[in-house]
């Protein structure tokens, strides 16, 4: 296989992604991918830019992806509590008046928006954060904190705000945090590997969380009560509706509550 053929892809370097990448990583050695490692936003701004052909991004990022589609049938959703995606902070959330936003992620900061302006109903500033922001949650400055960091947090302030949680609640549908989105065809026999690839983690669970020891959280429960890997149909409905909120952010409540009357049909 000469290397024009091998397709390069992105990944995040967080522990929700291990599993995906179990199988991936015999696709790497086999030479049929490149696989590299980052945090969130930095996979999309490779996907957009074209420098990965096919990257795990959030979702956020799909409408900024030039061709940008997705492939397969994984990703990484949740169906309530997520533990790795939380607002953290000292006071209760009337009390909040500023909001750090995690620099490392672009659907997760989107998400918190929303839910500050319709659903919690809290007017906040939000501040773009930069590296070691996580320190500065202190009185009413609280902050979106993602991935391993957020997991090593949890028990570690008075009040955490799961938005995966959170837009369950407003919304009755999971939310899809991340998706494998191509920015350029692929072969039908590439995307069926793939998504074999990704399906083989799902049967390691157990051995995969013993590999990586995690004290700070349990792993096994994350994989397989926290994260939901397989993108049913219920959770590309969750991901469909955050992107039209996203395209209309003033109109969000509306249309949070067409979907809702649709589900309650």
């Amino acid at each position: 296989m000469n290397n024009s053929s091998i397709v390069k892809v992105g990944a995040v370097s967080y522990s929700n992604t291990l599993p995906l990448l179990y199988g991936l990583n015999s696709l790497a050695l086999q030479g049929k991918i490149e696989l590299m490692k980052d945090y969130p936003s930095a996979v999309a701004a490779q996907l957009i830019a074209g420098t990965v052909d096919v990257g795990l991004v959030p979702v956020a990022a799909l409408p900024l992806v030039p061709n940008g589609h997705i492939i397969g049938d994984y990703g990484i959703a949740a169906h309530g509590k997520v533990a790795s995606v939380c607002v953290f902070s000292e006071v209760p959330m009337e009390q909040i008046e500023t909001v750090l936003l995690d620099y490392q992620s672009r659907t997760s900061v989107a998400l918190a928006q929303l839910l500050f302006q319709h659903f919690w109903k809290k007017p906040v500033q939000f501040v773009p954060a930069t590296p070691g922001f996580e320190q500065q949650v202190s009185g009413t400055t609280a902050a979106v904190v993602i991935g391993d960091r957020a997991l090593s947090m949890q028990g570690h302030y008075p009040y955490i705000f799961d938005l995966a949680e959170a837009w369950f609640q407003w919304t009755g549908l999971p939310f899809v945090f991340a998706a494998w989105i191509a920015n350029k065809p692929l072969s039908e026999d590439f995307i069926a590997s793939f998504n074999a690839a990704n399906a083989a983690g799902m049967q390691e669970l157990e051995s995969i969380a013993a590999s990586y020891p995690f004290p700070a959280y349990d792993l096994l429960h994350y994989f397989t009560v926290n994260v939901h890997y397989l993108l049913t149909k219920e959770k590309r409905a969750g991901m469909q509706l955050f992107l039209q909120c996203l395209q209309q952010p003033a109109n969000a409540s509306v249309l949070v509550q067409q979907a809702t009357t649709s589900i309650l049909k």
